[in-house]
Order: structure tokens, then C-alpha cells, then sequence
């Protein structure tokens, strides 16, 4: 079966997989779009995985502040190039977390990662940053974050 061009490059937009990994995709669903973005997907955790264990010392700060100054997050995100770091993905992820905190109220990483995505309900913010990983192509680690509330006191 021949793989329509707009169909790899449709695919390739909304995943953010490489061209031959979207056509193998296609080929092996026999052109069942849904299937072939499952396929990417399944393939792309994989691929996060095995960059798990690779170090990552570059990164950013990322800070958002909602509800007119009465909630702010602060959280620190890394990657293993200072390259990365400044893409714009990368960025947006940075983002992304930030306003999920903010929305949310995770207590801690481990809640968070558990915790389906505030913009897609049908992906956790895990597999989101999995996503990530497979289309940047480096491994990315959310290494910490605070949330603050105007007024709140602390139990300590």
C-alpha cells in the first residue's frame, strides 16, 4: 500500500515525529491514521525511556502568575543542552507546567506526574513530558516547582 504524502505530513504535525517514523507508522497501520498515531506514540515512550538515565544539567526557570497576582509558581525545568533550553518547545512545556501547578494544587512531583493534563484530559502530565522527550530528542526532567498563594501560611 503507497502512504499519501499529506497524510506523513499531517501526521508528522501532530506528533512531532521525524518523516520516516511516520511513514513506518502509516505502513504498518495500513494507512489507519488513528492506529499510525498510536503506533508513534507507543514508539515515542520508548524512545523516552531510554534517554531516562541520560544527565541533564541545562534547563530553565519558569514562573507564571494567575488569578491577578494571587497565585504564582516557580519551577525548574532541564534538559541535557543549553540548546534545548532555548527552543521554543521546550519553553512552551515549561509553560504548560507552570499553569498546570497553578491550576491544580500538586502537592509534590509524584502527584503531579499523575496528574492528568489540564489541556488534554486523556494524557497525564507524565506522558506529556514523554512527548516531549521523544520529539525534542533529549531527556527532560521537571526537577522541582513551589506554588504560592497570596496569604497562605505555611505549617512549618
Amino acid at each position: 500500500m503507497s502512504v499519501n504524502t499529506e497524510d506523513i505530513k499531517k501526521l508528522r504535525e501532530e506528533t512531532g515525529a521525524g518523516v520516516l517514523d511516520c511513514k513506518r507508522a502509516l505502513d504498518e497501520s495500513k494507512g489507519n491514521f488513528e492506529k499510525a498515531k498510536e503506533i508513534i506514540k507507543e514508539k515515542g515512550f520508548l524512545k523516552a525511556d531510554k534517554k531516562a538515565s541520560r544527565e541533564t544539567s541545562q534547563g530553565l526557570i519558569e514562573t507564571y502568575v494567575h488569578g491577578g497576582g494571587k497565585v504564582g509558581v516557580m519551577l525548574e525545568l532541564l534538559c541535557e543542552t543549553d540548546f534545548v533550553a532555548r527552543n521554543s518547545d521546550f519553553k512552551k512545556l515549561a509553560h504548560e507546567l507552570a499553569m498546570h501547578i497553578a491550576a491544580m494544587e500538586p502537592k509534590n512531583i509524584k502527584e503531579l506526574l499523575k496528574q492528568n493534563y489540564i489541556r488534554d484530559m486523556s494524557v497525564t502530565v507524565e506522558a506529556l513530558i514523554k512527548q516531549h522527550i521523544a520529539k525534542i530528542g533529549e531527556n527532560i526532567v521537571l526537577k522541582r516547582f513551589e506554588r504560592y498563594v497570596l496569604g497562605f501560611q505555611s505549617k512549618d
